[in-house]
């Protein structure tokens, strides 16, 4: 399998953790480690459950191939991520010394690997990181889309419905 083959595949099972996040009402962000071609480390969106902001699916995932490698340095290791690392994550992955990440969509609000900025790339930092884009793009877009329309439908009915209980209760007196 080539380069191009594999970053297909992994991405495909990113996109299968992120489906996890949306199940848990999460972001739908997924994420996974891999070394030598085996997967060690794997994440999903969970800082609402989790009452953590740092609980992004990159923290879980680099946080779990720590565990199983037994090393904080994730050398040789590449992340497969649905959506492009912010900066707190992009600061994890130079400090993990990760050596290539790879994202389907681009981030335009705070997309540190090219987007906004280049945290990964930094050449005043001690690492910097190969970064591959676009990798099911579209599909990783589509779903992030899809979840923030679902969302803003469901806030809308939400106000509506408390709209109606107000007007009730101020009708009845």
């Amino acid at each position: 399998m080539d380069e191009q083959q594999q970053d297909l595949y992994w991405m495909q099972r990113a996109l299968e953790y992120a489906d996890k996040a949306e199940q848990e009402n999460e972001i739908p962000v997924g994420a996974v480690v891999v070394k030598d071609g085996e997967l060690v480390g794997v994440g999903w969106n969970r800082s609402i459950c989790c009452h953590d902001p740092s609980a992004h699916a990159e923290m879980l995932a680099i946080r779990d191939a720590g565990q199983r490698v037994e090393n904080y340095r994730l050398v040789d290791c590449t992340l497969y991520v649905t959506l492009e690392p912010c900066p707190m994550c992009a600061g994890l992955l130079v400090h993990s010394r990760i050596k290539r990440v790879v994202y389907g969509a681009s981030d335009a609000k705070t997309g540190a690997a090219g987007s906004i900025m280049n945290l990964l790339q930094e050449p005043k930092l001690n690492h910097q990181v190969e970064v591959t884009s676009g990798v099911l793009a579209e599909q990783c877009g589509d779903k992030l889309s899809a979840f923030f329309r679902r969302r803003r439908k469901e806030i809308k009915a939400q106000k509506k419905a408390r709209q109606a209980d107000l007007n009730d209760k101020a009708a009845q007196g």
